[in-house]
């Protein structure tokens, strides 16, 4: 054990059991707190032990955080140094290359790759990182060199946006190294070609997690109306005009990213098949059905209604909203895929919202299939929350 580590120590009710067994957080009211402890500085390597002092884990530490402590390895005496990260990277990377042939995808996904609050997407030879978590800001540079050497990226950028770095405290103090990014840069995926800002888009640039579901939906727009909610830079609507749908319509609230999905169309080689519209999701919805308008697939991918659990019951009540107003757009027969992307509203409860307002629009309907993220993004077994996005594609009835 090293010995410099400062020492987390559990409460005498708290069961080291779930950590031994794999769950990796440790939440401020589980630790015995006094002035050393709350002085440790965020970020900081320590051991934790359970209330008769027997080692359980190596922990990072945030005292800043309700999450108090994150289990970085199970063995409590680990070296968390250079070398354990490369190991870890070296790791992911593999599993990557093995599902997919380019190098576009989520190479890293937090705790489902062992990495507390360490989220890294590959775009070809460059890497976006976002280190949400005190440690791995701390240890950005050898988490930069460690990516470098298992992907061949010449670009790192960092990402220090979104609310889960203010969560731990930390700054949005940004960066790119290595060659510049002269623009949006091109993603194939599923056939088309998206673009991806990956310096001032949302997230990392582009949301791989869909990846499935988009082919999943492309197959079923074949000869199809597309109407594409929620689109961002033209997920859906790209992959399934590059799958044969007869044409789609894009609805976003960002002009910006509208533009980079005919961009993307351009590159592609539907942009005659192809329109946008900006504005208000739901406002729009409203509008089309007043126009009288219907398509054969519709999809709506909205942001997260319920990003936590006080939003959980207004989260519940927005998707079910969604829900009424896009199931009259289906023409009958046709399909109509409902998404979120929130961790507090589980599979269950999202479901019976998005059941519940395809039923107050008067149309019954068929389950035809639950999609999860992509293999890129692997869930944690023991943690609800990397197990985020839920698609789930109905045909819809008279």
């Amino acid at each position: 054990m090293t010995p410099e580590r400062p020492i987390l120590r559990l409460k005498p009710k708290s069961d080291p059991r779930r950590i031994r067994r794999g769950f990796p957080w440790v939440y401020d009211n589980e630790i015995v707190t006094d002035r050393r402890t709350k002085a440790i500085e965020a970020g900081s390597i320590a051991t934790l032990e359970d209330a008769e002092r027997r080692p359980v884990a190596t922990v990072t530490v945030n005292p800043n955080s309700k999450i108090f402590a994150r289990v970085l390895d199970r063995d409590a005496a680990a070296p968390i140094d250079a070398g354990w990260i490369t190991t870890r990277v070296t790791r992911a990377a593999a599993l990557r290359r093995a599902l997919y042939d380019t190098p576009y995808y989520r190479l890293i996904h937090a705790e489902g790759d062992g990495f507390p609050g360490v989220v890294v997407d590959l775009f070809g030879d460059v890497a976006v990182i976002q280190p949400n978590s005190a440690w791995a800001d701390r240890n950005f540079d050898d988490l930069a060199q460690a990516v470098r050497e298992a992907t061949g990226a010449a670009t790192i950028v960092k990402n220090a946006s979104g609310r889960a770095r203010s969560l731990e405290g930390l700054d949005d103090a940004g960066g790119v190294t290595g060659p510049a990014i002269s623009g949006p840069v091109a993603v194939p995926m599923n056939g088309a070609t998206y673009f991806a800002d990956l310096i001032g888009g949302q997230k990392t640039g582009i949301f791989y997690d869909q990846r499935d579901n988009h082919a999943f939906v492309a197959r079923l727009a074949k000869g199809t109306r597309v109407l594409d909610v929620f689109s961002h830079v033209g997920g859906f609507a790209l992959a399934a005009l590059a799958g044969g749908a007869n044409s789609a319509l894009a609805v976003d609230g960002s002009d910006p990213a509208l533009a980079l999905a005919r961009q993307g169309a351009e590159a592609t080689g539907v942009a005659d098949r192809f329109q946008t519209r900006t504005g208000d999701a739901f406002d729009t919805m409203t509008a089309l059905a007043a126009e009288g308008e219907t398509f054969g697939t519709v999809i709506c991918d909205p942001p997260a209604f319920a990003p936590h659990k006080g939003a959980l019951e207004a989260g519940l009540r927005a998707y079910e909203k969604v829900a009424r107003l896009a199931a009259p757009l289906v023409a009958e027969g046709g399909t109509l895929t409902l998404c979120s992307c929130s961790h507090a509203a589980d599979l269950d409860k999202f479901r019976t919202a998005s059941i519940r307002g395809v039923g107050r629009a008067g149309r019954s309907c068929q389950i035809l299939r639950t999609g999860f993220a992509g293999p890129d993004h692997p869930q944690h077994p023991q943690l609800a929350e990397s197990g985020y996005l839920k698609a789930i594609t109905l045909r819809l009835l008279p």
